[in-house]
């Protein structure tokens, strides 16, 4: 008698898979490294990106609903939604992030954000966000947890009405595709977006995936910068997840992929192909 067929799909925990991935990268910016990187971010003054635009149209937070932004950087959703009306709880574990989010808003006159120095793993009730706490929580770009089950039932415990999320397609925020493959990393690109989605159908939601399209345009001052940048994504992707001899081989195969694509201007360089890369919007109704 034949053993009865298992989906792998019910019995793979996606949530211990995730957190063998995580440990594999061995990779974590604390809240000093992006207080040091907030220096660098331009002020916006309320200008959004075409990205903001999008995420906010996939929202669809409805007029007077109390929003909370989970690391909400510096303000790029937290802005336009106060400024919209809604009551914003912006929270970050970064005070470099939070104090350039509001110093824009005070340049543009803007009240109704309630700010927190808040991480995923502190206690979110000690800080008044408890159980059905706020109509929409959102997070994104910023789960970067070794827990991810446990930061999407936070997002769905404080949410009454909707939670939404975005996750990388690849393996990082800056690595696309065509860059995978030139770096002979095609096979092991990852979704990371994909266990979000499959944690949260295993927990009974019903999320929707939509997809938000970004546009990467690389400038440099020469070929040797271009290379060290994109070896520095490149072995950061393959990090824990690529064999020796592989990840060995990433600096040639990335040397001779810009000999092909690397044009020289009156500026500097720039790549002849344009770099996409793309974010999962996952969001479900958290009631």
């Amino acid at each position: 008698m034949s053993e009865p067929f298992v989906p792998l799909l019910t019995t793979t925990d996606w949530n211990e898979e995730w957190k063998a991935l995580q440990a594999a990268r061995q990779h974590a910016d604390d809240a000093s490294w992006w207080d040091q990187k907030a220096k660098t971010y331009p002020v916006k003054h309320g200008v959004q990106t075409e990205y903001v635009d999008q995420f906010l149209q996939l929202a669809g937070i409805m007029p007077g609903e109390t929003v909370l932004d989970m690391g909400c950087g510096t303000g790029a959703l937290a802005t336009p939604l106060a400024i919209a009306g809604n009551r914003v709880i912006a929270c970050d574990f970064s005070q470099g992030m939070l104090g350039q989010m509001l110093a824009d808003q005070e340049a543009l006159g803007v009240t109704g954000v309630e700010s927190h120095i808040m991480s995923w793993a502190d206690d979110w009730d000690a800080f008044g966000l408890g159980e059905n706490s706020v109509d929409v929580a959102l997070a994104s770009r910023s789960i970067a947890t070794n827990d991810l089950k446990d930061s999407l039932m936070r997002l769905n415990r404080v949410a009454r009405r909707r939670a939404c999320i975005t996750l990388p397609c690849g393996p990082s925020p800056r690595a696309d595709e065509t860059l995978m493959a030139a770096a002979g990393l095609g096979r092991i690109i990852g979704k990371d977006f994909l266990y979000a989605f499959n944690i949260l159908a295993s927990c009974g939601m019903a999320p929707e995936v939509a997809y938000i399209p970004n546009t990467r345009i690389d400038r440099f001052e020469t070929p040797e910068e271009a290379l060290e940048k994109f070896t520095h994504i490149a072995l950061d992707a393959a990090r824990g997840v690529a064999d020796e001899q592989t990840t060995a081989a990433i600096p040639d195969r990335l040397r001779a992929w810009l000999d092909d694509v690397l044009v020289e201007d009156e500026n500097g360089y720039h790549l002849s192909i344009i770099r996409n890369v793309v974010w999962a919007f996952i969001s479900w109704q958290t009631r």
